[in-house]
């Protein structure tokens, strides 16, 4: 079910939508209609406009939250709306396209129907996993065109230990409770949200203002420090990697095509890792659809970092754990509770070289 004031913009998504045969949809004009649709019939998932008249987006998600949880995807353009609404507990949210920008309007589309997609998968629906395919006829990339695969060289001048975390769908409240579980002298964290371009600012603020987290959050910048206390979440519009700078490390920001269709990559930011951390990182792989990340963090483990995933259990979406799983690339598979103590149960280890 589709829920926006503009009838133009329902028929667009709607016929986006559509294009996958998997979908039907059905429209609704505000909060109020869409309640009566779903008093006689409940769809798998919502896309939900925040500006409405006569009930807001976020009023009708907190009552549906309440009364009938669903997997909703939120689509909008205000980013301190948006991560509200991740809070609350929609599974996804998407920047509104810019309709004139025909050049672009492709990706988009391809980007809204894989959401709704994993969206589905949320809320366990029979949907087809067609990942393999190139939606919109884009290219699939790998790690290799951001940055080469060469083999982790230790340095004597470093000593300090960086954590990399990976995460999609389901994220916010993920990241949210994992961060809390950290003290202020943790090793430094960088963080890959897939997440919208304007939206990870709000994210990081949000992190940054939540009282229960003991760090600093921000959004990362290039060439920005990664310090003992700090984490900081790579922006919607690039792709992070932590590189060595005297004797501990910096995040260099990329620009380039997605790696496994996303940018921010988590394969791209894991690949650093290894590369510039080897045994004094650790990988962790949370909750999402897809397989981002399963490849990097195979290549951490292989070079002696550490390497978790969280459990099924746990995860909204269990795609990127069960991948990484899948492929032998997690040492360790933990409840999002056990994550932050397992880290730090490594970090108070001296000798990162025989921790395993």
């Amino acid at each position: 079910m589709v829920v926006d004031d503009s009838a133009v913009m329902r028929q667009r998504l709607k016929a986006i939508i559509e294009s996958d045969p998997t979908f039907r949809v059905v429209l609704a004009s505000d909060p109020y209609e869409a309640v009566a649709i779903l008093s006689k019939s409940v769809p798998g998932v919502i896309v939900l406009d925040v500006e409405m008249p006569r009930m807001d987006g976020l009023t009708f998600l907190r009552k549906l939250m309440r009364q009938h949880p669903m997997p909703v995807v939120l689509c909008t353009t205000q980013a301190e709306r948006a991560v509200t609404a991740l809070e609350m507990g929609a599974v996804e949210v998407i920047a509104k396209p810019d309709w004139t920008n025909a050049s672009r309007l492709n990706e988009w589309s391809a980007s809204f129907v894989e959401t709704i997609r994993n969206a589905a998968r949320a809320g366990r629906l029979p949907v087809r996993d067609d990942r393999a395919a190139s939606p919109g006829g884009e290219a699939r990339h790998s790690a290799d065109v951001i940055l080469p695969r060469v083999p982790f060289r230790p340095s004597p001048s470093i000593t300090d230990r960086v954590i990399a975390v990976g995460v999609s769908t389901g994220g916010v409240q993920a990241i949210q409770q994992l961060l809390t579980g950290f003290p202020p002298g943790c090793p430094g964290i960088v963080i890959v949200q897939h997440m919208p371009p304007d939206f990870t600012q709000a994210f990081a603020t949000r992190l940054n203002n939540d009282p229960k987290i003991q760090v600093e959050v921000a959004e990362a910048r290039h060439h920005e420090p990664i310090v003992v206390g700090r984490a900081l979440v790579i922006p919607g519009s690039a792709h992070g990697l932590i590189r060595r700078a005297g004797t501990g490390y910096r995040v260099e920001l990329a620009d380039g095509p997605p790696v496994c269709r996303h940018r921010p990559s988590v394969d791209v930011l894991f690949r650093s890792a290894a590369q510039a951390a080897g045994p004094l990182a650790a990988g962790v792989i949370m909750t999402g659809m897809g397989d981002d990340g399963a490849g990097g963090l195979l290549e951490m483990r292989e070079a002696g970092s550490l390497t978790i995933a969280q459990n099924e259990a746990t995860s909204v979406v269990f795609g990127m754990p069960r991948e990484a799983i899948r492929r032998g690339a997690a040492k360790y598979v933990v409840p999002l509770d056990a994550i932050a103590s397992t880290v730090m149960s490594w970090h108070a280890n001296p000798d990162a070289g025989t921790w395993f």
